[in-house]
């Protein structure tokens, strides 16, 4: 396999640009230290040191160590000892680095932009501010920033990555994939490259090739723990939910922090029926994130399924209050305020629910399915109507519109919906609701043929045969009179 993606690369190194062909230059301290600040892995700096070498001597290499850099880059390091004329590792670049370390993004970008005043079109300055960019979630400044990076040194392979990941988090595969491939052109050995491509792949659901192109990257990088949980991500959309909790459970060994890898296994760990253990990895996720809306709504899903209704309804609740416009997990509430018999906080939280999406079929017929249970029979059928028009096949959405109208002796056009949900679904009970339709029509004898169908279907249920009989001594009462 690895062959095939080897062969496939080096015709994307043929089509390279030329311009990415050049001499580069070597490694000065004011680059390094600028593309520590920005976040780029140590395994990529080590490789960037070996093909293009350093212009460092021995006080900038200290410098580097005050910025961040790992024993493994240091090590990688070969300093000239005669002095250097090259730029030194400003006070500055050492600062930004070390607020970025300590996730202070706005002071380390406020720095790095004031720093670019004087020297606007240095690309690895324009790299770090991308970087910061980038985790304080403005991922269109990102992309701005990167890309000023690319035009001033295209000729380094992280920015190429870091543009490969804008374009994933943007849910273009195609992009992705096509920066992660110039990224490769210029070094084969880029594990970073490898997981971008990955991620492009996965973007386009292509999933084989996402776990191949993954796998490569590990090969280079093999204690990357983020790739461990990009692969357990991909198995999971392979239906191999054994094989993620793997991938996931040593993403979490090579970093417990890594508080994407804790939610996706709860998440998982939830759909397995291992509850106590969901409910552990999602507070370890919630703990590590506890502004991420998605945990809480992730957590408070296991609690209604594992049937702590209130716990649900208390992360719900807090999830709301933390981020008032986050638009999922209404309909969920609502689920687990039903399942509390709390029918008007239920119907309240599905009304918002389809505010923010009034084309999901399914939460109108929720909604319409409790106002029904409300006896607001004018407000279901209002609901159920609109549930089959966004879905003419929703064979639940017919029969709960059936039975509003049937409740409000709309017999006719209860009758369509009715002979509407047997076609879509012949269910013994939908057999039965017909049936009760048609007694109420006064057509014994079409009821009584769907009485039969509904016993012959489901012949452990006693009521079925109890109405049988019962409609069968109505009509020979009837007959003989």
């Amino acid at each position: 396999m690895r062959s095939k993606v080897i062969l496939f690369l080096f015709a994307a190194i043929a089509i390279a640009p030329l311009s990415l062909a050049r001499e580069p230059e070597p490694v000065d301290c004011a680059h390094l230290t600028a593309w520590i600040a920005g976040g780029a892995s140590s395994h990529s700096l080590i490789r960037i040191v070996q093909i293009r070498g350093t212009a460092l001597n021995l006080a900038d290499k200290n410098e580097l160590r005050s910025a961040g850099a790992n024993a493994e880059l240091l090590h990688a390091i070969t300093p000239n000892p005669a002095p250097s004329k090259t730029a030194s590792c400003s006070a500055a670049r050492v600062r930004a680095s070390l607020l970025v370390r300590q996730k202070q993004y706005a002071d380390a970008g406020a720095l790095i932009s004031t720093t670019l005043e004087t020297d606007p079109h240095n690309g690895a300055l324009h790299f770090a501010l991308g970087y910061v960019k980038q985790q304080q979630g403005d991922w269109d400044a990102a992309f701005d920033e990167y890309s000023t990076s690319k035009e001033a040194e295209p000729d380094f392979p992280p920015v190429h990555d870091r543009l490969a990941l804008v374009f994933y988090h943007g849910d273009d595969g195609d992009n992705a994939i096509a920066e992660a491939r110039t990224a490769l052109s210029m070094d084969f050995e880029d594990a970073e490259a490898y997981r971008m491509l990955g991620l492009g792949h996965y973007v386009n659901e292509q999933y084989g090739p996402a776990m191949n192109a993954l796998q490569e990257s590990l090969a280079r990088d093999p204690n990357n723990a983020n790739v461990y949980y990009e692969m357990g991500m991909v198995a999971r959309q392979q239906r191999s939910e054994d094989q993620a909790v793997g991938l996931f459970r040593k993403a979490l060994e090579l970093n417990p922090q890594l508080w994407p890898a804790h939610s996706s296994l709860g998440s998982l760990l939830g759909k397995q029926k291992q509850f106590d253990q969901a409910v552990q990895e999602l507070k370890a996720a919630r703990q590590l994130a506890p502004n991420e809306p998605s945990v809480r709504e992730a957590l408070g899903n296991i609690y209604y399924l594992k049937g702590d209704y209130a716990l649900a309804i208390r992360e719900y609740r807090e999830l709301f209050q933390l981020h008032p416009k986050w638009k999922h997990g209404h309909d969920s509430l609502a689920r687990a305020y039903m399942a509390a018999n709390d029918y008007s906080s239920a119907i309240a939280e599905l009304q918002i629910a389809v505010q923010h999406n009034p084309s999901a079929a399914a939460q109108h017929r929720a909604l319409g399915q409790l106002f029904l249970a409300s006896e607001k029979h004018d407000e279901a059928i209002r609901e159920l109507r609109i549930a089959v028009e966004l879905e003419p096949e929703f064979a639940s959405a017919h029969f709960y519109l059936g039975t509003a109208l049937l409740e409000t002796r709309q017999l006719a056009p209860a009758l369509k919906e009715f002979q509407e949900t047997v076609r879509l679904e012949p269910s013994a009970e939908h057999h039965y609701a017909l049936a009760a339709c048609l007694i109420g029509m006064g057509r014994e004898n079409d009821a009584l043929a769907e009485m039969r169908v509904a016993t012959r279907l489901d012949p452990e249920k006693q009521l079925y045969h109890a109405r049988e009989q019962e409609l069968l001594r109505l009509m020979q009462s009837a007959g003989s009179r």
